[in-house]
């Protein structure tokens, strides 16, 4: 008779424990135990730890997997539990990790793998090959791909979230949270009267009543700088979408701006010099070209699709210097210059900040981080079973990603989603430009180095989101580098993982929609090429979901910065435009209020969230990948501090990349 010692964890999360019974049976090379029943006398409670003795006749030999079953407690009383892990000592003085970190259904079984890592080719077990080939065929049953809308990436196929398997789902803490934050912005609409208010704004300083109580520093700022070209220049290095701007060294035919134009701007200088000096940068927005806007609240509303033209100057500071609304040049599209008048240069950037809201919201934020992140958890949750050194790397970062996706689909662009309610880009043309950024999607433009180098933004001043951004992504890709070359020795092991191969086949596919001319792989030849990639997928879900997210209500808490929708067509003429015609444009009390309520919603944390580099699961019982995390947040630390060294210096701090600002995933 030989004694086998399991410790069971259950979790820490609010209803974690449980009163079904739950029963384990372990399973070696060589035998597998009898089942016995973990609490027949008493509940597994909430955080609790407890070991339990397992009797055998004879080793089991090398302990392959843990199954955990669940029934109703005398045939009444059941409900979920959630396993954190087993641990087993064995009676050769070995100790043998399971992780698990899912819940546990009524009438359900589990089937738990050890924590070592190991490769589809190193698993020459017979048993341990059908569980591997078992885990996946049931992942596969429940992870199933879905075509949204022909020609954007597929996602999962489920439109309600609690119709999700339970290990996916948000925790009982975030989900509580989640919904209690709806409801305070909403009860606070209702309680002000403005929900539902569509009479225009009477004047641009009686917003301030309305943003009072969520002020925040950079509101403040924003609110005393909007209109300021500097300010205005800023934000196409390090606002909510710094990935928009590139250096300009001829014009485009369909921006005739001339010399005597921007003269003044350039002081002394010529268009052509500043050019060839590499100061002139440029912004288009020609993908919302021919895009009709949405009708909010029964009125039409109005999209463009600037050109905008900026020079960085002797003092480092990045100015718009010209600005066509629309793509065509024409007599009935001018160029609206510095020089105009205030109100109608005012009006000029507005429209453009109106442009940035929909470029922005739909492909940067919603196309390049949230529906890719899916991409990347379906094929993971679909292609990697549970040992697999990819998955534990992975698991971190697509926690909580196919909830929140499947409620924005069914909450915010949805026929009836706030963005359709509520923003000029809603409805046939959200649809449109998500189709346009795909088409136009590349594996390059994802890749932070290469994006920056594309641009031609290498040695632009004050770019702070570069240099966050870049630091950030060297430091992931140490780790990933380290990581991975440990279980992938030689670019043999590359190609002959048939789950690694099936797994960014399906990337490929299902993402990037087959298209060869995005530059994504379709399949892994090198180590090198495997580390780049992953590099990519945990900067995409962590960092970059970071910087085009978190500052959403920062820079958009103040409306006419950051207009969801406008009510009146561009202008045809100079001269015309009074600051009367801004507030008849502008958004009126209700798409502001409701616009801000959203923008709020999506930029605030919950309690259960955990910033890049924090590993709440325990996956790994191996030396290597756990002396490799500590080496990871050490360097994350150090980041860390290095930016708020810097941001003490700055009026307007850049925080969005501060490792202890990034979440490990899309969970927001």
């Amino acid at each position: 008779m030989v004694i086998y010692t399991v410790t069971v964890y259950t979790g820490k999360g609010l209803l974690a424990g449980t009163t079904s019974r739950i029963s384990i049976q372990l399973r070696g090379a060589e035998a597998e135990s009898e089942e016995q029943s973990l609490n027949h006398i008493q509940g597994l409670w909430q955080a609790s730890e407890r070991a339990f003795k397992i009797h055998c006749k004879a080793s089991l030999g090398e302990l392959i997997a843990v199954k955990l079953y669940s029934k109703p407690f005398m045939g009444l009383l059941y409900n979920q539990w959630f396993c954190d892990k087993i641990s087993v000592n064995t009676p050769e003085g070995d100790e043998v990790l399971f992780p698990c970190y899912c819940w546990l259904d009524c009438n359900e079984m589990l089937v738990l793998r050890p924590a070592k890592a190991s490769l589809v080719f190193q698993d020459t077990n017979p048993i341990s090959q059908r569980q591997r080939m078992r885990q996946l065929e049931e992942q596969q049953k429940l992870f199933r791909w879905c075509v949204y809308t022909e020609g954007t990436p597929q996602v999962i196929d489920c439109d309600n979230p609690l119709a999700l398997p339970a290990e996916v789902r948000f925790s009982f803490t975030k989900e509580a949270e989640f919904y209690s934050g709806a409801g305070k912005q909403l009860a606070a609409l209702k309680l002000t009267g403005l929900a539902n208010c569509r009479k225009s704004w009477e004047s641009i300083s009686q917003l301030e009543g309305i943003i009072c109580e969520n002020r925040v520093k950079t509101i403040e700022y924003i609110q005393k700088h909007w209109d300021e070209d500097e300010f205005f220049g800023y934000q196409f290095l390090n606002g909510l979408n710094p990935m928009m701007v590139q250096r300009c060294s001829n014009l485009p035919e369909n921006f005739p701006v001339t010399e005597d134009m921007v003269k003044n701007s350039l002081r002394g200088s010529s268009l052509q010099q500043e050019m060839k000096k590499g100061n002139i940068f440029l912004s288009d927005y020609k993908m919302l070209d021919g895009l009709v806007g949405n009708v909010v609240s029964g009125r039409q509303q109005y999209l463009t699709a600037p050109l905008v033209l900026l020079y960085c100057n002797p003092h480092s500071m990045m100015l718009p210097i010209a600005i066509q609304l629309r793509q065509k040049p024409s007599k009935d599209n001018p160029i609206f210059l510095p020089t105009d008048s205030k109100a109608d240069w005012k009006l000029a950037k507005i429209f453009v900040r109106n442009a940035e809201f929909a470029v922005h919201e739909v492909d940067f934020h919603l196309l390049r981080t949230h529906l890719l992140a899916e991409v990347f958890t379906v094929a993971t949750l679909r292609n990697l079973p549970s040992p697999h050194p990819l998955y534990k790397l992975l698991f971190p970062h697509i926690r909580y990603t196919l909830q929140i996706n499947v409620m924005a689909r069914s909450q915010l662009i949805s026929e009836d989603g706030a963005i359709t309610k509520y923003a000029g880009v809603g409805g046939e043309s959200l649809v449109k430009l998500m189709k346009r950024a795909t088409a136009a999607l590349t594996y390059s433009a994802l890749c932070l180095p290469n994006n920056i180098s594309e641009r031609g933004l290498e040695t632009v001043p004050h770019y702070y989101y570069r240099d966050d951004g870049i630091k950030l992504w060297d430091i992931i890709n140490k780790f990933v580098a380290a990581f991975l070359s440990h279980y992938y020795q030689h670019d043999a092991d590359v190609k002959k993982d048939t789950e690694l191969q099936c797994w960014i086949s399906e990337i490929f596919t299902n993402g990037f929609l087959g298209r060869d001319s995005s530059g994504t792989p379709s399949s892994f030849q090198t180590v090198k090429e495997l580390i780049k990639f992953v590099t990519m997928v945990i900067f995409t879900a962590s960092a970059q979901h970071a910087a085009v997210n978190n500052g959403q209500f920062d820079f958009g808490g103040w409306m006419p910065n950051y207009p969801t929708a406008l009510r009146k067509p561009p202008p045809k003429e100079k001269g015309q435009t009074t600051e009367d015609t801004i507030l008849e444009t502008l958004p009126d009390v209700s798409t502001t209020v409701n616009g801000m309520a959203v923008l709020t919603l999506l930029s605030q944390d919950s309690a259960d969230h955990y910033p890049l580099g924090h590993f709440p699961e325990n996956l790994y019982d191996e030396e290597v990948p756990c002396k490799l995390i500590e080496d990871f947040q050490k360097d994350l630390r150090e980041l860390s501090d290095l930016i708020e060294k810097r941001n003490k210096k700055l009026e307007l701090p850049y925080t969005y990349l501060n490792p202890k600002n990034v979440d490990n995933s899309v969970a927001i």
